[in-house]
Parts: structure tokens; sequence; C-alpha cells
């Protein structure tokens, strides 16, 4: 039935196009290191020898290894020993090998930032705060102080004045799989924003943090910021760096899509392996609810190969192929979700063995339109919006904005002989 379908399959006529934006320019990543360091360099008063563990996380972070590399010199500089700790709550199969291999592929190793690597699943018990239990990885606390490094964005399932962060780092990144997976049951009667930004921001006081750093990204995922702050300043530095951020994620230009078609997804472009923030539905069940933009139809074709067969999110999507399917790692997927109570993230969407089938059955689905005015739009992955395909019914509402280039060429997909779209944007 579907490969009939596939074969009476008729699309509309698509345009490329190129969505321009202002571009804060990138940072000499050491020398932002060097001026922040002396900012907060009398704030640390531990004696010589003293053990410093530094968080790292497993997100796709532009020269992050180049940034642990270049605070790991100035912690050494002082006479600490520093040592590298994963901070990335379940990631990873939520073990110590798993956690080690994902900083690996990111880079972090004791050879590229020159301190060792040390991991545990262990946390040890911080208290409470407002009926929130507080969880902190063993070796974390157990050292001398804390430097925790993350990039600064928008969450992927909540909004408020802290999102994605160093305060969340504290909580879900060094709560490891046990703080983690309390933190999101606790969501399901408390509202997520509330439980992560009160224990983070809770955890930040009551352990031995030195400094934080955080990193701001600009829309060619170059770093365009690197910032230190103590602790006790370090709420309002990291709100200042999230207006930043949020000012800094492209989106889909349209604000009503019928059928969006993704050609990856993976942990490194999103949590949630395609992005709230771009895509508009979270399909989490205590995910922040947005406005825009609607998307009726998601199709993802495929998963990257740095997920490493993490699929979380992939309940997004309404259509997927059996090619992601078979790459999927359904254990560490599970685990994350689990851990994140939320299984509904791992719910996987209609499969079908190509993508023409795939599109032919979504095209059924979406409103009465005809190829003329239905509103496709097609694009790498969600970290990448910037160039675009999209349908003829999608022209009429981009024709006017100065931000956006069109070609004036007429395209269509194409097919390979499997039936599975040859991508003009990989």
């Amino acid at each position: 039935m579907f490969k009939e379908m596939a074969e009476k399959l008729k699309l509309p006529r698509m345009r490329m196009v190129e969505q321009s934006y202002e571009v804060p320019p990138s940072v000499d990543v050491r020398a932002e290191v060097d001026r922040e360091w002396d900012l907060v360099k009398d704030t640390v008063n531990l004696p010589a020898g003293s053990k410093v563990a530094v968080g790292v996380g497993s997100r796709g972070v532009s020269n992050l290894a180049e940034t642990v590399r270049a605070v790991v010199e100035k912690l050494k500089g002082v006479g600490y020993e520093p040592f590298i700790t994963p901070a990335m709550g379940s990631h990873g199969g939520a073990s110590v090998e798993g956690q080690i291999g994902v900083l690996r592929h990111r880079g972090v190793t004791e050879e590229s930032v020159g301190a060792p690597i040390r991991a545990t699943m262990e946390v040890v018990s911080m208290g409470e705060v407002d009926g929130i239990p507080l969880f902190l990885d063993r070796l974390a606390h157990e050292a001398d102080g804390i430097v925790p490094i993350n990039r600064i964005k928008p969450h992927t399932n909540f909004i408020g004045s802290w999102e994605s962060g160093v305060l969340k780092m504290m909580a879900i990144g060094l709560g490891n799989q046990m703080g983690a997976e309390h933190y999101h049951r606790l969501s399901l009667v408390k509202d997520l924003y509330t439980v992560i930004i009160s224990a983070g921001r809770e955890l930040l006081k009551r352990s031995k943090v030195l400094f934080g750093v955080g990193l701001v990204e600009n829309q060619e995922h170059e770093t365009v910021s690197v910032r230190m702050g103590a602790p006790d300043a370090w709420e309002p530095l990291e709100a200042e760096l999230l207006k930043w951020a949020r000012a800094l994620v492209p989106g889909l230009l349209l604000k009503e899509i019928d059928l969006l078609v993704i050609d990856e997804m993976g942990k490194e472009i999103s949590g949630e392996g395609i992005d709230p923030n771009v895509v508009g539905r979270d399909c989490l069940t205590y995910g922040a609810k947005r406005e825009w933009p609607k998307v009726t139809r998601i199709f993802v074709r495929d998963l990257t190969e740095a997920t490493e067969g993490s699929a979380v999110g992939i309940g997004q999507a309404d259509f997927t192929t059996q090619r992601l399917v078979d790459k999927i790692d359904f254990e560490a997927t599970a685990i994350n979700c689990l851990t994140a109570c939320a299984p509904e993230g791992a719910f996987l969407p209609i499969t079908f063995e190509t993508d023409r089938e795939a599109l032919a059955v979504a095209m059924m689905t979406l409103r009465p339109c005809t190829l003329e005015d239905v509103r496709i739009v097609h694009m790498r992955n969600t970290l990448d919006p910037k160039r675009l395909l999209v349908s003829e019914g999608c022209l009429s509402f981009l024709k006017d904005r100065t931000d956006v280039k069109i070609d004036e060429e007429d395209l269509a997909l194409e097919f390979d002989r499997a039936g599975n779209i040859v991508s003009r944007l990989m």
C-alpha cells in the first residue's frame, strides 16, 4: 500500500531560501579566559595543591576542549591540581565508561586539556530546599573546589530567567543520574523550572564552587563570549548571558508550517534531538508551551553519527525511517528518557522504509490544500536553519522580508533509486 502511494506522490515546486542576520564576531577563547581570570582570581583563595573538579558536560559546545584547557592552565598556574569530571546527568548510558566516552567524543581527553579525567555516578546528599532533595557528584563534593563550565542557551523544556547554563549544570549535570531522575520526577508535581533552578541556586551556595564559566555562541555556532563569575555574582551574569543567547537563536521564518522535513537529529544538535525552541513543539508532558511556530507534521529522516545512537526526542516527530530506527541505541535512549521521567521522548513515530513513502503518508494528514499553497519546509537540522528549502506556498509569506534571500530557480525534491531524498542541505 505505502509503496503504491509513494509511486503516485506529487510534491510542490521548491525554492532555496537563506536568512541573514547580524552575526556577532567570534572571539579568541584563550584571550577571553585570560581577561576573565584576572577578574575572578582574587576571589579564589585555596592553598597550593588543592584538588579542583572542573565540570564538563555532554553538549556539542564549540571550542569546548580549548576552553577547558585554558581554564585548567589557569588553575595549574596558581598551584592547584585540577581534574575533569563529567557533569552530564544520565548521559553516556549513566555509566562511568560511557560518560568518559562522551567527553572523548567532544574532544575532551587528558591529553587535549592537560588534566586527568575522573568520573563516578555516586552522589552525596546535600540536604534539601523547599522539599527538593539536593545531590552532588561525589568527586566534586570531595574536591577542594569546583569549576563548572557550560554554554548558556535557551532550554528545551522550560522558559525563565535562567535556563540551560551553570545553574542547571549544578542540579542536573553534577547531580548525576540520581539527581537528574529526582528533579525530573518532581516536575510531574512541581514546575520544572522551579525545581531545577531552585536546586541549582542552592547547590551553588552549599558546594565549593570557585567560579562558573559560561559561553555564548552566535548563529554560526562560534564562541562570541566567555565569562567567569564568582558564586555570589553568578545569577545576574547568567541571566544577562541568556538574554543575549536567546536573541541569537535563528528560527524557521514561518509561523505556520504544514510539513517540516528534517534531515537529521541528535543530542549534539539539541538536548531533545530536535530543538523545541525552533520547531515550537515539545513531546514531554512537562515541556514548555510555545505559541509559535505551529508545525502540523514533522518527518525526521536520520540520526547523526555524533549522537552515538541516542534518539532522545524522537517522540516529537510524526514520521521517520527504518534506517533511523536501526541506528538507535535503545538502552541509552531509554535510560536518558526514563531518568528525565519522560518516556514519551523515546516513543517511535510511524516508520517507513523510504523517504518517499513517509512523505506520501505525511501529505495525507495535512489540512485541505493544493500543491500551490501547501507549506513545506526542508531543513538540515534544528541547529542549522540558515538555508531552507521551502515550497512555493511559503513564498508569499517571505517575499517582503529584507532578511531573506529567495533563489529564483524552481527546484524539486530529488530522490535516489532507493526512494530517499538527495538532500541539497547536507
